[in-house]
């Protein structure tokens, strides 16, 4: 199943600037999500990491695949309209920069569920290659609207 960016906004709370997903290309809910995030010069953060060498910061890389974990965990129909929120990341590994004009290839397995709260197998590529990988905590909230 593909989600596009509206379908996207639908399930997880995220807006501009911070939406980090561009298309979702495959997913089971509370199983995996496979995604991508094509990145822009354009782009806020670049501003300031780094001018005149654009790289990606990692800690944005972790949350585009945290993003990606989440449609699979508030896909299910249990967790429609809740939120959410990092519980921890272990094992983080950076290997490649990730810079503007490469499409980051995004996918979250999750490995383990106890009520509220999952752990995600996270990792991003570029061109096929690893540029980031960690295993993330996640925890099902609900919304303060």
């Amino acid at each position: 199943m593909e989600l596009n960016s509206n379908e996207i906004e639908k399930i997880l709370p995220h807006r501009y600037p911070f939406l980090l997903v561009d298309r979702i290309l495959d997913y089971k809910p509370g199983e995996y999500a496979v995604g991508v995030k094509c990145v822009s010069a354009n782009e806020m953060h670049f501003l300031g990491h780094f001018p005149g060498q654009h790289v990606m910061p990692g800690v944005l890389i972790m949350e585009a695949l945290a993003q990606t974990g989440a449609v699979a965990l508030l896909s299910e129909e249990e967790n429609k309209g809740k939120v959410v929120f990092f519980g921890g990341i272990k094992n983080a590994r950076f290997k490649k920069q990730v810079v503007p004009g490469d499409k980051l290839e995004l996918s979250c397995e999750i490995i383990t569920r106890r009520a509220n709260v999952g752990i995600g197998k996270a990792v991003a590529k570029v061109d096929g290659k690893v540029a980031a990988m960690g295993e993330l905590t996640f925890a099902i909230g609900d919304r303060n609207e």
